[in-house]
């Protein structure tokens, strides 16, 4: 496993910045809309990645985490009358990516969103997405999704599924979902979220087996749907790390636990983060380990400020799990 990162790059020197920070891998996207990306656009993209002296590891399909009405893929979450043709849209993305060389690529499958409520503050004044369940409005309306019941989740799931999947296995491009984000009660907005539980991602990468079709293990979010996250995620990462399951790691921190946290810096929050690398290492994960997000602090780059300092800790704790499991590192 190795350091990697999601974070945007403005400009070039981003890039720059990311390779004198010891990045050597990123999820990073070309510009546009990704049912657009040609060979060309792709293979572009990869050789001015690869200029800085970083691998182009992973690409997010157009699937997001955006709410469903900011989306490109509307309809295969709806069930539309355009479903079929995104799906082979995505299909022949895929395609392209394995003749890209671009061996993985990430995607939510998210009608409503990243809910929250009011940021908190954190240490130093720094402001935190938090999720406060008794501060929500129970009563919001549902999205242009309409009603979602749990079935009806799934059907549409296992349809997107039993066509993307032989496609990703054949191409040798391994599809890394994303858990919903956060763990909401059946019906909040209109939607049951199935892949906000664990019992749900662990049914979710057991539909259509194959290497190729696993998560985005963000460990924040698997924290935010556990009733006491620092003793039951080691649990967890070993369930989907021993059968091969993690394709990318979000890894982030939270203090609180279901329907009631607050995002953290690594360090701060309540699972203990070495503790988790470690087991990480011991299941044999062998991709990138990444923050997704962090605390909204003060300073002239504020964004970019705060993924260092997370960047600086994940590199930390690789050297300790690769003093724990010699060769399970690439530091």
């Amino acid at each position: 496993m190795y350091l990697g990162t999601q974070n945007a790059a403005r400009d070039d020197d981003d890039f720059r910045v990311m390779a004198q920070l010891g990045i050597r891998h990123v999820c990073a996207d070309p510009p546009g809309n990704p049912h657009h990306w040609t060979l060309d656009d792709l293979l572009r993209h990869r050789e001015r990645v690869e200029s800085f002296g970083i691998t182009l590891d992973m690409v997010q399909l157009p699937l997001s985490s955006r709410p469903i009405e900011e989306q490109y893929s509307t309809d295969i979450l709806t069930a539309g009358p355009e479903r079929d043709r995104q799906i082979d849209s995505i299909c022949r993305l895929l395609e392209r990516l394995g003749q890209a060389s671009i061996p993985s690529t990430k995607y939510n499958l998210n009608i409503i969103g990243i809910p929250r409520t009011q940021p908190e503050r954190g240490r130093g004044g720094s402001l935190n997405a938090a999720f406060r369940w008794d501060m929500t409005d129970r009563n919001a309306p549902p999205s242009i999704a309409g009603i979602v019941p749990e079935e009806v989740n799934w059907e549409r799931i296992d349809y997107f599924l039993a066509r993307v999947v032989p496609v990703a296995e054949a191409a040798k491009v391994r599809l890394a979902c994303h858990p919903h984000d956060p763990y909401t009660p059946p019906g909040f907005r209109g939607v049951t979220r199935v892949l906000g539980t664990v019992d749900g991602l662990k049914r979710f990468v057991t539909m259509h087996e194959s290497p190729y079709h696993g998560l985005n293990f963000c460990q924040g979010t698997v924290g935010e749907m556990l009733e006491d996250p620092r003793r039951e995620i080691g649990d967890v990462i070993r369930w989907f790390g021993t059968r091969g399951k993690i394709f990318n790691l979000h890894f982030r921190n939270i203090r609180g636990r279901r329907l009631s946290f607050m995002e953290t810096f690594p360090e701060e929050g309540d699972m203990d983060m070495l503790e988790s690398i470690k087991i990480y290492a011991e299941v044999g994960y062998r991709y990138m380990v990444m923050p997704d997000h962090v605390p909204q602090i003060s300073g002239r780059d504020p964004v970019m400020t705060a993924f260092a300092f997370t960047y600086g800790y994940i590199a930390a704790l690789l050297q300790a799990a690769e003093a724990a499991f010699p060769g399970s590192t690439e530091i």
